[in-house]
């Protein structure tokens, strides 16, 4: 088929479903409205409507059409897709978003237009949902839990020391949430812990003086050193500027594009033996709980060029200079890994082994 004629047929396939979608669109509820468990069921029921018909993916390649907009050039299509709900997250048979797409293709025009529209949407999203997520967590019995990861490797025996590992301990109570965690981020290869807590508040907060009110489904995270308290959900529904957009889409555009991966299909929970070869329990809260690992989780790390970002090796190259043109930092590092467990893991690096 000649590609003049194909370009045309998947165009016009775009057009076809934005006028469908023009007509389900109508009678959408606005952020606002939505303030009852039924609302929010019946609002995501349209939602889902819509996005059965613009989120389509009937050709080759699992393609939705804002993927295909990218594939034809066409900011305009992008623009219209976009301003009506497309789900830029949505990956074709490679795994890689329409966002994806367009920054590895150098289609920087779209890419800013889904940049553009992302943040609001998932806002969107988010206002649609939470009346609904928090009547079902209130139908929850309360409860405390615990959860504890860290990673093993049989290439690289030292992973552990170098790899994120923390204990979640989490709360519940009616409709609100509380999550406790250390886990904070990364220095190069050195884990940086915060003693740090997570509070959902479905019921929302209102101080008895009155001065402090936060509305229900707000996010606030507690900072216990610093003794700091954010809002991490305030201005979440701001639309951002042209400048904020241009400068999101020209860091993408700076680096390869990395999609993380994990798979479970051959997970497996094996209970946990002391030395007697019996089931470990361990006390959590009241409760008496068996203790369980979870074997051959695959985790992958897939990449793809980006024209005119700087490479791998480039990337690695900067991030030695700064390390060695820090002596404070170096020796922190030094701390963690031997000049041995260095060279073995730079080696495992090169070699695609991690």
């Amino acid at each position: 088929m000649p590609i003049a004629l194909l370009i045309w047929q998947l165009h016009a396939k775009i057009m076809l479903l934005l006028r469908e979608l023009s007509r389900l669109s109508h009678g959408l509820p606005r952020l606002g409205e939505i303030n009852s468990e039924e609302e929010s069921l019946a609002a995501e029921q349209q939602a889902d409507a819509v996005s059965s018909v613009i989120d389509r993916r009937d050709v080759p390649g699992r393609e939705t059409p804002l993927h295909l907009a990218v594939r034809l050039r066409d900011p305009i299509a992008a623009e219209i897709l976009m301003a009506a709900g497309a789900d830029w997250s949505l990956q074709n048979e490679n795994g890689w978003s329409a966002l994806q797409e367009a920054v590895c293709t150098r289609e920087e025009a779209i890419a800013i237009v889904i940049a553009r529209h992302y943040q609001p949407l998932a806002w969107a999203k988010w206002c649609r949902r939470l009346p609904r997520i928090v009547a079902s967590a209130a139908r929850i019995r309360d409860f405390y839990m615990e959860i504890t990861f860290h990673f093993e490797s049989s290439v690289i025996p030292f992973i552990g020391r170098i790899a994120p590992s923390d204990t979640y301990r989490i709360w519940k109570r009616g409709s609100n949430l509380r999550a406790d965690m250390t886990l904070a981020g990364f220095d190069g290869f050195r884990i940086q812990r915060s003693d740090q807590t997570f509070l959902f508040l479905g019921e929302g907060y209102s101080s008895e003086d009155g001065n402090i009110s936060l509305a229900p489904g707000s996010l606030v995270v507690l900072a216990h050193k610093e003794k700091e308290v954010t809002n991490a959900l305030e201005g979440a529904g701001a639309q951002p500027t042209e400048a904020e957009v241009a400068h999101e889409v020209a860091l993408m555009s700076k680096t390869n594009m990395y999609r993380p991966g994990i798979d479970v299909t051959q997970a497996e929970l094996i209970p946990n033996l002391n030395w007697r070869r019996q089931e470990r329990t361990e006390m959590v809260g009241n409760w008496k709980a068996k203790v369980y690992d979870m074997l051959h989780v695959m985790v992958s790390v897939k990449s793809r060029r980006v024209p005119g970002a700087m490479t791998d090796e480039e990337l690695f190259a900067v991030d030695e200079e700064e390390r060695l043109g820090n002596a404070a930092e170096n020796d922190e590092f030094e701390d963690v890994l031997t000049a041995e467990e260095r060279k073995q893991l730079n080696s495992a690096l090169l070699n695609g082994e991690l």
